[in-house]
């Protein structure tokens, strides 16, 4: 692998590990916010809701900007929306401002949804450069970011560490990050062919691919999978199994260690077992965990679960994405079309599972995301059309 491409790879994981970082400092700290805000499961759901309005309104722009400037425009000013929204959130919360903490979560959706789908261009260009898995470690970056942030979170939560503090913490190193690994990117990567060319006519066809579609609603099932912990799950074991903030906290960062676990170690399996066989096999495993959190009130149960949960998650999402990177040509514009569809499972779950869960508790509403899954595993076999083009120890 030549320098320019393995600095190229290290940026991107790099980029990737801070809007993990970001996610996790605030999913940790979720109890304390919804205490300084005074707001019942409902309004904070409507709270998060500013977040997936953000990310959607991030992934419906993310499309034509992409085409128009390509990939490096759309990470660099997502990362810098990161870097300020987060402190922010803090700020709204310690005023008791519920309109500006939505406010500010909407412009971290904004700024996460349109750089991750950059993010993921980036990465299949990478994948199909080097004939190598480079998605699930890509995704394991964000996985180890909120890995991080949840174990810096657990030790705030428990000394009681001012929330606006943290949260200004994170927001500087993600400017450092971005100043720091920007300039390894290529300029164009993504950047639409011009109109009336055979390229570009190919480019539109993509939208006529009933596999692609496919492809993304499994994206979308596991986004559902992995969305619901990161919004969900400290505020699950705290309302659901009636533990502490602080070991609420410490079940969100086993779901993270498992999450990252299947990641960094799940291109080799990839390789040997083949993308649909990894796609069911991870949303099988998740169905277990979240079946086990949602049904069994017993917490060693549910720290099991949490495992397996996060081991059923990690590998899905990245490898659907190959999955359609390499379904045919015009990679970044299929990449681009399923990360959209997989992203709206970000926009419905906070409110669904917030309205839902005010009714019937955040356990029943578990239900929701379980059904999904369970339809994407029979969804799977689609992957195995694909051939990959990813050989073991390819230069």
């Amino acid at each position: 692998m030549s320098t320019t491409l393995a600095a190229r790879r290290l940026a991107l994981c790099a980029l990737f590990l801070l809007p993990g970082l970001a996610m996790s400092a605030w999913v940790t700290r979720t109890p304390a916010i919804r205490d300084l805000l005074g707001a019942s499961t409902a309004q904070m759901g409507i709270v998060i809701f500013g977040l997936s309005l953000g990310a959607m309104a991030g992934i419906l722009c993310s499309g034509p900007l992409l085409a128009r400037l390509g990939a490096k425009p759309l990470i660099a000013f997502g990362t810098l929306g990161v870097a300020v929204s987060v402190p922010l959130i803090g700020l709204g919360a310690a005023a008791q401002i519920d309109g500006f903490v939505i406010a500010a979560l909407a412009l971290f959706g904004l700024s996460m949804g349109g750089s991750e789908i950059a993010l993921n261009v980036e990465g299949a260009d990478v994948e199909a450069i080097s004939g190598r898995p480079f998605l699930p470690a890509l995704h394991g970056s964000f996985s180890l970011g909120t890995l991080i942030g949840a174990a810096l979170g657990i030790v705030a939560t428990a000394a009681d560490f001012s929330v606006v503090t943290h949260l200004m913490t994170i927001g500087l190193s993600g400017i450092v990050i971005l100043l720091v690994c920007i300039r390894f990117l290529p300029p164009a990567t993504g950047r639409r062919q011009k109109p009336n060319t055979p390229a570009y006519r190919s480019e539109r066809a993509v939208w006529r691919d009933s596999s692609l579609w496919l492809i993304g609603v499994i994206v979308l099932a596991m986004a559902f999978a992995e969305g619901t912990a990161n919004d969900w799950l400290p505020l699950i074991m705290v309302d659901g199994h009636g533990l502490n903030p602080a070991l609420s906290s410490t079940f969100f960062a086993v779901f993270a260690a498992a999450m990252t676990l299947g990641r960094f170690l799940g291109g080799p399996v990839v390789q040997r077992f083949g993308r649909a066989w990894v796609l069911g096999a991870s949303a099988l495993s998740a169905v277990v965990g979240i079946s086990l959190v949602a049904f069994v009130d017993n917490s060693v149960v549910a720290g099991v679960a949490v495992v397996l949960w996060g081991l059923g998650a990690s590998l899905g999402f990245p490898v659907a994405i190959s999955s359609a990177g390499a379904s045919g040509e015009n990679s970044a514009t299929r990449v681009a079309f399923v990360t959209v569809i997989g992203y709206i499972a970000f926009l419905v779950a906070p409110p669904l599972l917030g309205f839902v869960g005010e009714r019937a508790g955040l356990r029943g509403a578990l239900v929701i995301p379980l059904l999904v899954l369970f339809v994407s595993i029979f969804l799977s076999p689609v992957a195995r059309t694909q051939r990959s083009s990813i050989q073991i120890g390819k230069p």
